[in-house]
């Protein structure tokens, strides 16, 4: 896998450049670019995964959801800056089911698959469910009901209020988890898999300038990608809704999908949960609300508003996760049953 990644970066890199320089088709070049990020997620993952090592597992997970949805952010960036509002809303509603469903799903079940039995940190299972709960729930759906019969003008305010006290509760979140109560709530679980040694793959400066590069090279192609959304769209019939929640979320979150599985195949179900739960909360509480204060210095402002079956959508996701992980044990039988409501979700979005 990782010499698949480094041939399509080899060869997706420089296709990227001369395309866009002489206009290829949009199809192939929607393809190149989606296989060319993909790939450099790969080494985002690799390098996050190379520092994390000495970290420990909340951090590790933390670092690699971080610099994961580093890709997405850039994608999204460019997304709001050419006014495609849908596209971004989308996008991040395909990362809450995609990280909660597929890649905690995929993780359940690959890593159920060799273990009849995989455990991880009941604590953090509670606290994420009440994360979840507040992100989705209390900062989306409510104000979404209050906001029925308020003015393009107020609905932005509310949105800039909500973003704001989002982004002070995830800085809360993480100086509770890292700084207040760190070492307070272990898992034995989690004691055994820092007792074992691991060899990074890439040495600390190694690891930093390929992540730098990588991050580089991904913005530059994401600018790109954006401009064929509406040529594809219009040529596979995919409505702004679909591109949004199933293609920008899969290529965006490329990185962890990888990581989260190969730590459950590895019984590392700390930083595999970590990475698809603690994910989605950056995404809900951190990367959202920035791209709501940052629409603010664009043409079109993004208000914090989403579609009905978008909001159902990630209610449903959030409550299946927490009523399948909040015992602190998995298996692959778990792990089906949220990809399979993956699936259910996407033929949904694909037929409005």
């Amino acid at each position: 896998m990782n010499k698949l990644f480094m041939i399509l970066v080899l060869i997706g890199l420089p296709l990227s450049i001369i395309g866009s320089i002489f206009h290829w088709s949009a199809i192939i070049m929607f393809i190149i670019y989606c296989l060319t990020i993909i790939a450099l997620a790969g080494f985002i993952g690799r390098a996050t995964e190379s520092l994390a090592i000495v970290l420990g597992p909340r951090a590790g997970g933390l670092l690699n959801a971080t610099f994961g949805n580093a890709v997405e952010l850039i994608i999204s960036i460019f997304a709001l800056k050419a006014g495609l509002i849908g596209i971004v809303l989308a996008s991040l509603t395909g990362s809450v089911l995609g990280n909660l469903l597929l890649v905690g799903g995929l993780s359940f079940f690959v890593g159920g698959l060799k273990y009849k039995r995989q455990s991880f940190s009941v604590h953090d299972a509670r606290h994420n469910a009440g994360m979840l709960i507040f992100a989705v729930i209390v900062a989306f759906v409510i104000p979404e009901v209050f906001t029925q019969s308020l003015n393009e003008r107020d609905t932005m305010i509310v949105s800039v209020g909500i973003a704001v006290i989002l982004i002070v509760l995830y800085l809360a979140a993480l100086l509770f988890k890292f700084v207040t109560h760190r070492g307070v709530y272990h898992s034995d679980n989690e004691q055994n898999e820092s007792k074992q040694e691991e060899e990074p793959e890439w040495g600390k400066g190694k690891a930093i300038v390929i992540l730098a590069l990588a991050t580089a090279a991904v913005a530059y192609v994401s600018e790109h990608l954006v401009s064929t959304f509406d040529t594809v769209g219009a040529a596979f019939g995919w409505s702004e809704l679909f591109i949004g929640i199933i293609i920008v979320a899969i290529v965006g979150n490329a990185a962890e999908h990888a990581s989260a599985i190969v730590m459950a195949y590895k019984n590392k179900m700390d930083v595999a949960v970590e990475i698809a739960v603690g994910s989605t909360l950056q995404i809900t509480m951190f990367v959202l609300p920035i791209l709501v204060l940052l629409s603010l210095f664009f043409s079109t402002s993004m208000p914090l508003v989403f579609t009905w079956p978008e909001l159902i959508s990630m209610v449903t996701a959030v409550f299946l996760m927490i009523t399948i992980s909040n015992d602190g044990d998995s298996n692959w039988f778990e792990g089906l049953t949220l990809l399979a409501a993956y699936v259910i979700m996407g033929i949904g979005f694909y037929f409005i």
